[in-house]
């Protein structure tokens, strides 16, 4: 397994361990969780930040440094598959648009 492999299998144990729904134990979720801590491959876990961070950079960031792509058209998706639970979880806060300062959210 490499590296990415490990983070992302770690970041989804870590969503299952905090009792996500189902629908929120996949990779989509544990790459958004790894987007919101900014937690690149081989940066150490003790490093993690707290970046704000709206839909479209992390998909953007999950395919810089995850190779993972996603269409534009799946904001929504993650808007409401994911990021949603993570607020209504506590793992996450949404952020009023106006500090938003042009992040897509």
């Amino acid at each position: 397994m490499n590296d990415k492999n490990q983070y992302v299998e770690a970041a989804h144990r870590i969503i299952t361990s905090l009792g996500l729904p189902q629908a929120q134990q996949n990779e989509r979720s544990a790459l958004c969780l790894l987007a919101l801590l900014n937690l690149t491959p081989g940066k150490a876990w003790a490093d993690a930040e707290n970046p704000l961070m709206g839909i479209t950079p992390i998909m953007d960031w999950a395919q810089e440094h995850y190779d993972k792509e996603y269409a534009p058209n799946t904001r929504e998706t993650f808007r409401r598959q994911t990021m949603h639970q993570f607020c209504d979880a506590g793992i996450v806060l949404f952020s009023s648009p106006d500090r938003l300062l042009g992040r897509s959210m």
